[in-house]
């Protein structure tokens, strides 16, 4: 018998995305009963599809991405993931640049509403920061955790990152934003990130 869903979890993707994440995501979050959406930037197209990061030569995740960033209400989710990998550094590509203008990418301008939506839980893991990266006052300020290739990154958009010694923490929240540092702590960052959804 079919249990009703608890809601919907929205994960920004594009190529490149993390594969373990992404195989963790589409298990755990069903098991907890909240339904998972993948969503992208679309250039017009009807659906896009992307890989995940090779692994020895081989891409062994594949996901077909129809929901447009630009077309949907983050209200309409209990929380927003970006994956983890190099998917997000793509979202914030944008094809004409103003000097002196925020990054008008559609995953940019979806993310800030996200961020001043009452009730939506945002979480990072590994690289993925680097999409908030794109506007300074998303994370200024903010205790974060992420990869060690993007610290000089997130620290210069103004975040706060946490370490434990000499390595950045496993897990971070702060307020609406979970972060995670990488793919090995997957489990842990789903687990919290259900918790935090819940606690509302």
């Amino acid at each position: 018998m079919a249990t009703e869903s608890k809601g919907k979890i929205g994960v920004l993707i594009e190529e490149h995305f993390d594969g373990t994440e992404f195989r963790r995501f589409n298990e755990y979050f069903p098991e907890q009963g909240y339904e998972v959406e993948y969503i992208s930037h679309l250039w017009g197209n009807k659906e896009l599809h992307f890989g995940s990061n090779p692994e020895n030569d081989q891409v062994e995740y594949h996901v077909t991405v129809s929901t447009e960033v630009k077309d949907i209400d983050p209200a309409d989710y209990k929380g927003i993931i970006c994956i983890g990998a190099y998917a997000m550094d793509r979202l914030r590509y944008e094809v004409n640049v103003k000097k002196g203008q925020k990054n008008q990418a559609p995953a940019v301008v979806f993310l800030r509403k996200a961020a001043n939506t009452d009730n939506v839980k945002l979480g990072t893991i590994c690289h993925s920061l680097w999409l908030f990266c794109a506007d300074p006052d998303l994370i200024k300020g903010k205790k974060v955790t992420c990869a060690h290739n993007i610290i000089c990154d997130v620290e210069n958009a103004g975040a706060d990152v946490i370490y434990e010694g000499d390595v950045t923490t496993d897990l971070v929240i702060d307020g609406n934003l979970i972060t995670g540092k990488h793919p090995g702590m997957v489990d842990q960052f789903m687990e919290t990130f259900v918790k935090e959804i819940e606690k509302n």
